[in-house]
């Protein structure tokens, strides 16, 4: 790849699972990557990989610690072309027995960790007239399931700070794209995921058949994450770069099964959602 084809990653959480994906296919395509990790030893992996891998410790929690961390990143790679927000984690548990601190670490690690990281970068894209920023979703930040509604939430939220954002900046240059896989052979229902000890019998029938088969299928999704790493390439590539890319047959499925249930739904209650206008 050419110097001029050739970009420059910052990739938030490439330890593991589809950020590590991730990076390894965008310098195998010969792109210069930065990547961010928590731990030294991570950091010293990192950066061994490849003579265009970087290493930047952030803690996208402490953002107080993100401009810092954006501007060492420029100048060990250079300006920033491409943005993923992959940095996050999975809550497992029931509304009622979880508690608002668990509420707010998921939203500081897949909310306000992202747009910290997204407001570094800004005014080096918006200078530049040009750049790509991709948070990282989920199906869950447009479909809902049960024992997850806290995780549902910051996608949810990720989702609508990243549309109102792509509309912002779009006379910048700069596209906001929100990626949103399905279920992928990570480790995010595995040793990733932090669960909410069970308490009210009333959720067993609801929880404990959810917790199972989520545990039981952890190591065992469809999803490839070499695979979405390839989508993300192409994705990035594109002159034309959507404003949300699903991944996977079940992201698809349940998406669009949802959406077709909305309109039927709309359309059911069109005539009360009208009434509400002064008659006069």
């Amino acid at each position: 790849m050419s110097n001029e084809t050739a970009k420059t990653f910052l990739i938030t959480g490439v330890s593991s699972g589809l950020g590590r994906a991730f990076a390894d296919a965008a310098l195998a395509a010969g792109h210069r990557v930065v990547g961010t990790v928590r731990h030294r030893e991570d950091a010293d992996a990192f950066a061994g990989r490849s003579g265009q891998a970087r290493a930047v410790r952030l803690d996208v929690t402490d953002y107080d610690a993100v401009p810092a961390a954006i501007a060492e990143a420029e100048r060990l790679a250079g300006p920033i072309d491409v943005l993923v927000n992959n940095a996050g984690y999975g809550h497992e548990g029931v509304l009622e027995e979880s508690s608002l601190d668990d509420l707010q670490k998921q939203f500081a690690a897949n909310l306000f960790g992202p747009v910290a990281v997204m407001k570094a970068v800004l005014p080096g894209m918006r200078a530049r007239r040009r750049g790509h920023i991709v948070n990282v979703t989920s199906m869950g930040g447009f479909i809902t399931m049960p024992g997850i509604a806290f995780y549902c939430g910051s996608k949810f939220a990720l989702e609508g700070v990243s549309e109102a954002l792509g509309k912002e900046v779009a006379g910048f240059g700069i596209r906001v794209t929100t990626l949103a896989p399905g279920q992928f052979r990570t480790d995010w229902a595995g040793r990733s995921m932090r669960r909410t000890e069970r308490s009210i019998a009333d959720y067993d029938a609801v929880m404990d058949p959810v917790r199972a088969a989520r545990q039981a299928k952890s190591g065992y999704q469809p999803g490839d994450p070499a695979r979405a790493a390839q989508a993300l390439l192409a994705l990035v590539g594109s002159d034309d770069p959507p404003a949300r890319l699903l991944l996977g047959e079940d992201a698809l499925a349940l998406v669009t099964g949802k959406l077709d249930a909305m309109r039927r739904e709309i359309d059911a209650w069109a005539p009360l959602s009208r009434s509400t206008a002064f008659s006069d």
